[in-house]
């Protein structure tokens, strides 16, 4: 289990400048599938918390994000792949730290209902003290592309995100979190 704060920056970026930035990496996207969980009147949406269960090859977390007075509180916990597909199929929900967490936002693990997937295609590269990551998301018959700064110091974490727009020639365009961008994408439907 790690409890971390998340200060994050993001900006979407079009198809041309996300390729652009790739070209200049020199790694290959990993990819990853958020599987999206809230209860059937979204609690947890409601108290502007997200609950994902990530498979990243044979890899498995269940994390909750609460908000922070800067960025968010992540709780995860490592999961096996049993663990996953119990969860998955809505039977045994074995993710302890994350169980106690939602408890504390009044919320129980059983009335829990799968919202559904986004899988993302992510490339990550350290940059300036901070974390750089550039996702191709896909979901619901919708593509996106965003470009996040993960960091620990808000105020300087900023002035370099910006600073690399600038750079980069890149206008800031506001970026939703993905589960934001995923419920709006399926109102839609």
């Amino acid at each position: 289990m790690t409890k971390e704060l998340e200060i994050e920056f993001k900006n979407m970026l079009t198809k041309d400048e996300y390729n652009k930035l790739i070209e200049e990496q020199k790694t290959e996207p990993i990819s990853q599938t958020n599987h999206y969980f809230d209860t059937a009147d979204f609690r947890l949406r409601g108290q502007k918390a997200a609950l994902r269960l990530r498979s990243i090859g044979s890899r498995f977390e269940c994390t909750l994000k609460t908000p922070a007075a800067s960025g968010n509180y992540e709780t995860t916990d490592a999961l096996t792949q049993e663990q996953a597909s119990a969860m998955l199929e809505l039977g045994q929900f074995n993710a302890p730290e994350v169980s106690v967490e939602l408890e504390r936002l009044g919320v129980s693990p059983a009335d829990l209902v799968p919202i559904g997937s986004l899988t993302t295609h992510r490339v990550e590269t350290a940059y300036e003290g901070g974390l750089l990551v550039l996702d191709h998301s896909e979901y619901l018959g919708v593509e996106d592309y965003e470009l996040e700064y993960e960091v620990t110091d808000e105020a300087a974490g900023k002035r370099k995100f910006l600073s690399l727009l600038e750079e980069k020639q890149i206008p800031v365009r506001p970026a939703d979190k993905k589960i934001a961008r995923f419920m709006k994408a399926a109102a839609k439907r």
